[in-house]
């Protein structure tokens, strides 16, 4: 199982062998650490953990310090746990030539949040008449209610908070792997922004 973290860079587009351009995603590979393999013996289910970026060690809990001491780090940015281990063991390093163009993968990561959004915006909603005797209502979502229970439904579309989601993308592909930048660079857009994590781990 092909598995590793890396970080959002940028959006641009290449031409290939046809001239065709392709729209791509550039990811930076960092090094990536196994800090932890779970075997079903030991935690019921089969998995591993990687851990990848740097930061100011006074921001690291004894607990974690102590956790990636054991595959020889010091600090650490992020955590993440893929299911299946393979044969990944305590301490391995994984690279970037485990992928290679044409591969097809799946990608998760976080949504950029907008903070509080109307209807209009969060969920498309037409809004009001943009006619006379409409007053401040252009935007408003209109009537929430039900004349019968005489209360609002769970799962009634409203305004609220908006992005900040996990969002998982499935048969992405790999258009070319930059082994001396240690980029890869995929199909399509990805969800976040630029320097958000990104876990990426071949389709199964």
């Amino acid at each position: 199982m092909k598995q590793i973290l890396g970080i959002k860079d940028a959006m641009t587009q290449i031409f290939d062998e046809n001239g065709f351009a392709v729209p791509v995603t550039v990811i930076s590979i960092p090094d990536n650490t196994v800090t932890a393999v779970k075997t079903v013996e030991s935690d019921g289910y089969e998995a591993v953990q990687l851990a990848v970026g740097e930061r100011n060690k006074k921001r690291i809990t004894k607990s974690v310090a102590g956790h990636i001491k054991k595959a020889g780090l010091e600090t650490v940015q992020s955590i993440r746990e893929f299911r299946g281990a393979g044969e990944l063991a305590l301490g391995d390093k994984l690279t970037i030539d485990a992928f290679e163009a044409g591969d097809v993968v799946t990608i998760s990561s976080v949504s950029k949040g907008k903070g509080f959004q109307g209807g209009v915006k969060r969920h498309n909603m037409s809004g009001g008449r943009r006619s006379h005797g409409n007053k401040h209502a252009e935007r408003e979502i209109g009537s929430i209610g039900a004349t019968g229970p005489q209360r609002v439904f769970k799962g009634k579309k409203m305004p609220g908070r908006m992005g900040s989601d996990r969002i998982t993308i499935k048969n992405l592909k790999v258009v070319k792997v930059d082994t001396d930048n240690n980029r890869l660079l995929i199909k399509g857009s990805i969800a976040g922004k630029r320097g958000d994590l990104v876990e990426i781990k071949a389709a199964s």
